[in-house]
């Protein structure tokens, strides 16, 4: 039964993306909110670990010239596992999430190796304020974001799960990361992915517009996270939403740009807030004209 509704979920979330990409759903726009304002950090918390929520270390996290940079050039000493994520102040739980990202330049010194050219975006996350001083990463759902070594194929736009578990083909999937079928990016080059979020129902990733993987029911669970409060890990609970942030492993990244499209909101037809490519209704938000 959960495989059918699966299947479903994934050719009715193919199609949504599909005709919202080329076409649009309707003659309404869609109004992606630019969560980078492309000027500074407004609207972003860092947290690192072993340093206090707020407290940007080194200038970890910076923004020069449009770009939003992740950098360790002001580092003391090696990488040290400060393992660093910036959160964005707003949870959301149905939503399309996009990103054009590259990696640049040389590994901090210290960083391990399997850090090498690794990011991600969080997603369904625990928040800033919620994290350990010494927590290594949130508990969370990772779309992990790799660059080509020159050395094999390293497909990005992949799945790990920090403190989480997830559903694949019905039964419950307890590896910590599966690689998506996306190809391999080397070199500095700008790359272009997208996750399309519908609460706790269905997760699908795109690099540059293909499907890359789909998975669904995010839950927590598993290990991979250290330094946690444990109140804030009820394994077995669904996520159904939460934080997004974007992690600093120790290779230098830059993200472009960083844009949601909501996906909740009202959908009477009456209202003059409604969105035809809403798809999760919430009656509280709708306005009407007196």
């Amino acid at each position: 039964m959960r495989s059918s509704y699966l299947l479903l979920c994934l050719f009715l979330a193919g199609l949504l993306f599909s005709c919202s990409s080329s076409r649009k759903l309707s003659s309404q726009p869609e109004e992606w909110l630019p969560l980078f304002n492309g000027k500074n950090l407004d609207g972003w918390i860092p947290k690192i670990k072993g340093y206090a929520v707020g407290e940007n270390y080194a200038s970890t996290f910076r923004v020069e010239g449009g770009i939003l940079k992740v950098s360790y050039d002001k580092y003391t000493g090696d990488f040290d596992s400060r393992f660093g994520h910036l959160f964005y102040e707003k949870p959301f739980s149905y939503y399309r999430l996009r990103t054009t990202y590259r990696f640049v330049g040389e590994q901090a010194p210290g960083g391990p190796e399997w850090a090498r050219r690794n990011s991600g975006l969080m997603i369904h996350g625990q928040t800033a304020e919620s994290m350990g001083l010494n927590q290594d990463f949130p508990i969370s759902i990772e779309v992990q974001l790799l660059g080509g070594t020159g050395e094999g194929e390293r497909p990005t736009a992949n799945l790990c799960t920090p403190g989480t578990h997830v559903e694949m083909d019905g039964k419950l999937f307890t590896d910590h990361c599966v690689s998506s079928s996306s190809k391999t990016y080397n070199g500095d080059q700008w790359v272009t992915v997208e996750v399309l979020v519908l609460g706790d129902s269905l997760i699908q990733h795109y690099v540059e517009g293909d499907t890359v993987l789909a998975y669904s029911k995010p839950q927590v669970g598993g290990g991979v996270v250290n330094g946690f409060d444990p109140s804030v890990k009820p394994d077995g609970t669904p996520l159904t939403g939460g934080t997004i942030s974007l992690q600093s492993e120790s290779h230098p990244v830059e993200f472009q740009s960083v844009e949601l499209l909501n996906l909740e909101g009202c959908m009477d037809p009456k209202a003059k807030n409604y969105k035809s490519y809403y798809v999760k209704q919430n009656k509280g938000s709708c306005l009407y004209d007196e």
